[in-house]
């Protein structure tokens, strides 16, 4: 997200490992989070859980790519407790009937944001980083460490910070926290940002931390259901307080019959065009699942 300034030369900003896990340590009992327990693992090592769960996650990232969902994008920007602009998109992930992936608007109202502009880069990081996937193709970039175990809701999960070893020009990485079941060895969390920030001579192109949450769907595989931003973006023209939320609902896998259920019932793929406004982060387990806050603007 940006605003305009006017510096006189490009500059990438990293913004610092430890920095940002104190805050995550600090934020940690509002998240709904157990005691962090550093004790090594059991009959494993973190290496090994780093080689299962990097396995696992390719298997995922290629199944994904065989089911359709709902993807619900709302971007607001606050001043105190009043939202003063809005960034909405309801988008269907759909396959055409040549099977080729196709995404078609469902809603989508005139956006009011005034102080902040979404960028080209916002827009790549909902659709690729919020659902963050972290596959044995890509470990390589990054520098993982065990921290410890933790428990989320019903489940037991290993703890890893990670971050990007260099950053190359022109791409993006993720920086931050994640947890990962320790039966399906699988991401079932992620709290972070991505970067680099980017400020030039034109402005400033800031990206808020977030925290995503998974669901398993199908029995075999955690899929992203929902993404929480709550934080304000520090401009030099000074700060501006960002709620993003974005929810993955009915998926399904092309060609069959698999949902996902919130509150209860089951989402029905024939929705109707204005979504709901009122639809909450799910709050009971369809097979094993972790509870996101209730967010508060």
């Amino acid at each position: 997200m940006t605003i305009k300034l006017s510096p006189h030369r490009l500059t990438l900003v990293l913004l610092p490992l430890l920095l940002l896990f104190a805050a995550q340590r600090s934020q940690a009992d509002d998240r709904g989070e157990g005691p962090l327990v550093k004790d090594q693992p059991k009959d494993i090592t973190p290496e090994q859980i780093i080689q299962r769960f990097a396995a696992k996650e390719k298997e995922f990232k290629q199944a994904r790519e065989g089911y359709t969902w709902r993807q619900d994008v709302r971007v607001q920007t606050l001043d105190g407790n009043t939202v003063d602009g809005e960034y909405r998109m309801v988008t269907d992930i759909l396959f055409d009937d040549r099977g080729r992936r196709v995404e078609s608007v469902v809603f989508a109202p005139q956006a009011s944001l005034q102080r902040v502009q979404l960028t080209r880069e916002d827009m790549d990081d909902i659709e690729k980083r919020l659902p963050f996937v972290l596959t044995s193709d890509e470990i390589s970039e990054y520098d993982i460490l065990y921290v410890g175990q933790q428990q989320e809701d019903e489940i037991h999960t290993y703890v890893f910070d990670i971050a990007p070893k260099h950053i190359d020009k022109g791409r993006r990485y993720f920086q931050g926290r994640i947890w990962v079941d320790d039966h399906d060895f699988q991401i079932v969390k992620t709290h972070g940002k991505n970067v680099p920030d980017i400020v030039s001579r034109s402005g400033e192109n800031l990206f808020p931390p977030f925290t995503t949450w998974r669901e398993q769907v199908d029995g075999k595989y955690w899929f992203p259901t929902y993404t929480l931003t709550n934080d304000n973006l520090h401009f030099k023209t000074g700060d501006v307080h960002i709620k993003q939320i974005v929810k993955y609902t009915n998926y399904k896998r092309f060609g069959s019959s698999v949902k996902i259920t919130y509150d209860g019932q089951e989402v029905s793929s024939q929705q109707s065009q204005q979504p709901s406004d009122n639809k909450q982060p799910p709050t009971q387990p369809q097979q094993q699942q972790q509870t996101p806050p209730n967010p508060k603007p």
